[in-house]
């Protein structure tokens, strides 16, 4: 770290590890650039000054996301959106304490581009690096903005990657107690959009026909998965064959197969009550898997993080459940649910206190344990 401007800085303690602060706070930039959002985020003192995403559009007319031409769009992105980042805060680069980044998981070669860029700025202005598990940040996204759990808390993080239960003793300390042994909510959300003729990205669209439609028209079949653990392949399979089927039955049965004329007719007259009985299936069985770990743990501060998080559905039962339960739920905002820098922001700060750095020498990954 660079000692130079010794009247910018005081030396602090912070448990076992000693720790340079900006007298003017502890400033932290973050990138994000894990999947297809290219993202940079200012955080002082824990508090956001700025998060900048730029969204690529390139993947709409593939129907998901090409890793190639995403890694492509971060290249072409990173410095304006870090710039932007700077400038929405009123910092310049040199008046940062550290710099944090997403390490893992995600693809490969968007990981890359923000990781390399990340431990680039760290080295040319001698600044701490942090790097960020992705879903442990989704998490601390519920630390940003007031009210905040208290510890230990229960966190279920929905994703298109990733469905899972945590555990939260602390910023620093997790574990998962629950996941998906399979697919993720968000994937089944994904998949059943593609299976109705809904164009990329799906998730929100039946979230919004949903919202006009009746979720108790059509019954979808819940997994019997033991402990705290999830599984969406079967539904998908159940959502695949109804559809064959024109709505006759969830199982293959040769002679309900529809022709493809009288699927599509199906699927277009009931489009709304279809995606709302998927949708509430979904929901209720990530909400029952809660209410079983909260029995189980005994917590009763429950957030929700990830990107399936913004789904209305999901957000509107997740908070009448808690009521039902006598929880305290907290939920991000709808800017910090989907992927954004800010999370990597608020955890680098925590990582920051704790003493938890990183060298040149750490490497993005596509997989990481927590």
């Amino acid at each position: 770290m660079n000692m130079s401007n010794e009247n910018l800085y005081t030396n602090e303690s912070c448990g076992s590890s000693a720790v340079l602060r900006r007298r003017d706070g502890l400033t932290i930039l973050a990138i994000e650039s894990s999947c297809d959002e290219t993202s940079a985020s200012v955080c002082v003192d824990g508090k956001i000054l700025s998060n900048f995403i730029a969204n690529q559009t390139v993947h709409e007319k593939y129907g998901g996301v090409v890793p190639e031409l995403a890694s492509r769009a971060h290249m072409q992105n990173i410095v304006p959106v870090v710039d932007t980042a700077l400038k929405n805060a009123g910092y310049e680069v040199n008046g940062i304490d550290a710099i944090a980044f997403t390490q893992a998981p995600g693809l490969i070669g968007s990981l890359l581009v923000g990781g390399e860029f990340a431990k680039s700025l760290a080295l040319a202005l001698n600044k701490p690096l942090i790097a960020v598990h992705h879903m442990q940040a989704h998490v601390l996204a519920n630390l940003i903005d007031d009210p905040r759990p208290n510890f230990p808390f229960l966190c279920l993080t929905v994703s298109g990657g990733h469905t899972q239960i945590v555990l939260c003793e602390s910023p620093t300390t997790m574990k998962v107690i629950g996941e998906t042994i399979d697919d993720a909510a968000g994937e089944a959300f994904d998949k059943s959009a593609k299976l109705l003729g809904l164009p990329y990205p799906g998730g929100p669209l039946v979230d919004k026909y949903a919202q006009q439609g009746n979720p108790d028209r059509f019954k979808f079949p819940e997994p019997k998965i033991a402990g705290l653990n999830f599984s969406f392949s079967g539904l998908k399979t159940s959502i695949l064959y109804f559809l064959q089927n024109a709505g006759k039955s969830n199982l293959f049965k040769e002679e309900f197969m529809a022709t493809e004329e009288e699927k599509l007719s199906f699927i277009e007259n009931n489009l709304a009550d279809i995606c709302a009985s998927i949708q509430q299936r979904i929901v209720t069985i990530l909400l029952n898997k809660v209410k079983k770990a909260s029995l189980e743990t005994g917590i009763t501060d429950i957030c929700l993080a990830g990107g399936v998080s913004a789904n209305s559905g999901l957000r509107k039962d997740f908070v009448e459940m808690g009521k039902k339960n006598h929880w305290n739920t907290f939920i991000p905002a709808f800017q910090y649910c989907t992927d954004n820098a800010a999370m990597i922001a608020i955890t680098g700060y925590h990582k920051y206190l704790a003493g938890q750095f990183a060298d040149l020498t750490v490497s993005s990954t596509a997989r990481a344990e927590w």
